[in-house]
């Protein structure tokens, strides 16, 4: 079938799992379609998380700059008022972009409400899941140590600084950092009771972390390597911070920025007057969500469409989502993970060796498609569309398994996730089993070309998730598959998928 027509100006790129999902690789493909059209795209914002939720788009592997950066006709890129922004990672990721001949700051716009992260939410990041390992004995929650969860509790504990604050004096900015500064010190030593030795390691785990991920950056000449040493911030006693070495800095940051703040609010309804479209990219995923996922092992941001409204700062009004999945699924951290396969699997091992984190880089575990998890999402999440990537992965295997129902050790059926945690956690997956193929389906562009297993395993992915998402009548227009990717380059997309009532004919 042809591609529909978004339904709205305004479009959700979201994920239905545990992140992980591809919602970078959307970007492009979307921006491509509305290109010619009075409607093409001239905001792509990132409307939630941090540095924490990384994307790849065109190649590019992105933290903080939402993936329109790959797009050069795209003429506004924009960070939303529900993101928390650490300035100088700003500067880290976009200046080696502009050396690749990407436009960044002639097009970023920081909202004046994005709130601005720093150097002691990373340690409080990082003191916490050493308070659960050592002093609750409990097992760390997985951390990408980035500091996006202290920078949120600022805001509910109402001590936020944004990036506002850069466009007024130093003085009100230099109280609120040290104010700051001193809250987290106190926090670390006699709550988290992070040992002098640790804290001396967290500098250098930091560190570390920030000379690998900005090695090319140093490379080409545009940082010196003393930039990233974390070091220089740390008090003569432990538990102490330069707190003037840290205000100087983060202060600078924010004034070769100060031209880029601006209120997305105006941009957004300027561009929906004149017609345009606007994207909206999301970090996370639905079940990461820190409402609606399971605590503590959520991110802490609203991870799908109502985040769109609040981010941008607009009213509320039709939208066009997209729910972005895998045909298979990935998990990092502590998650429950009911379709886990088992390592002694040839296509666990064939998986492994392409799932990594886009940002920490640490290796993703992996399970089968669990139609359960995506099917609420789809119920309670509200998509016209969907994305699913890397069924080209799977090429190989004999069989491939798809979760459409968890059992407990009574017998009884869940149709749904249990929103209790603990009732979750003891259930078993319950599987319909499906062939595989062997044939390399990466240069594939036609449905039709598909082998007819591969057809088939595509059906049966939506078909379960149409069947958990509306058990009792489904609805009259049902979400489309809009894109089916058969690998990672830009141009490996289906586009053609049948109708989802034909789908589910042949699932």
């Amino acid at each position: 079938m042809s591609l529909l027509p978004f339904s709205s100006q305004l479009i959700a790129d979201t994920g239905i799992s545990f992140g992980d999902e591809g919602k970078g690789r959307l970007i492009p493909e979307v921006i491509e379609e509305l290109r010619d059209t009075p409607a093409a795209v001239s905001v792509v914002f990132k409307v939630n998380g941090g540095s924490n939720s990384g994307h790849t788009a065109g190649g590019i592997k992105l933290n903080l700059l939402p993936a329109g950066v790959v797009e050069k006709a795209v003429p506004h890129l924009a960070i939303g008022a529900g993101v928390v922004a650490d300035p100088r990672k700003i500067l880290w990721e976009g200046r080696p972009l502009e050396a690749k001949d990407y436009a960044i700051f002639s097009r970023l716009v920081i909202d004046e409400r994005t709130m601005v992260s720093d150097l002691s939410h990373r340690l409080l990041d990082l003191a916490w899941e050493d308070y659960r390992a050592n002093v609750l004995q409990e097992e760390p929650r997985g951390s990408t140590g980035r500091g996006i969860t202290p920078a949120y509790q600022d805001e509910t504990g109402q001590w936020q600084i944004t990036f506002a604050d850069f466009l007024g004096g130093p003085n009100f900015f230099a109280r609120k950092i040290a104010q700051r500064a001193d809250r987290a010190m106190r926090t670390i030593q006699h709550v988290c009771q992070v040992s002098p030795k640790t804290w001396d390691e967290f500098f250098e785990k930091l560190t570390a972390a920030e000379l690998r991920g900005n090695a090319e950056a140093i490379e080409l000449g545009l940082f010196p390597k003393a930039e990233f040493d974390l070091g220089q911030f740390k008090g003569a006693a432990p538990f102490t911070l330069d707190v003037a070495r840290l205000t100087q800095v983060y202060w600078e940051t924010g004034q070769q920025l100060k031209q880029n703040i601006g209120e997305v609010r105006e941009l957004v309804l300027r561009e929906l007057a004149a017609g345009r479209s606007i994207i909206g990219e999301f970090g996370q995923a639905y079940w990461l969500d820190k409402r609606h996922g399971y605590s503590p092992n959520v991110t802490a941001s609203h991870t799908f469409t109502p985040e769109f409204f609040n981010s941008a700062g607009i009213p509320v009004q039709a939208i066009h989502t997209i729910g972005v999945a895998k045909a298979y699924d990935t998990k990092v951290g502590t998650h429950t993970f009911l379709t886990q396969m088992d390592d002694a699997l040839p296509l666990t091992q064939q998986l492994k060796r392409i799932e990594f984190g886009t940002t920490t880089g640490r290796q993703r575990m992996v399970g089968w498609y669990d139609a359960v998890e995506k099917g609420d999402a789809l119920r309670y999440g509200g998509y016209q569309d969907l994305m699913i990537n890397k069924i080209d992965a799977l090429t190989g295997a004999d069989e491939l398994l798809i979760c459409t129902a968890y059992e407990d050790d009574n017998g009884r059926r869940y149709a749904h996730v249990p929103r209790n945690e603990a009732i979750r956690r003891a259930l078993r997956a319950i599987y319909t089993k499906h062939p595989g193929w062997a044939e390399d389906i990466s240069g594939v562009r036609k449905f039709a070309d598909l082998p007819k297993n591969a057809q088939r395993y595509t059906a049966a992915m939506v078909r379960a998730l149409i069947e958990v998402a509306y058990p009792e009548k489904l609805p009259a227009v049902l979400p489309n598959l809009r894109y089916l990717g058969v690998g990672p380059l830009p141009s490996q997309i289906i586009k053609d998928v049948p109708a989802t009532a034909d789908l589910i004919k042949l699932g």
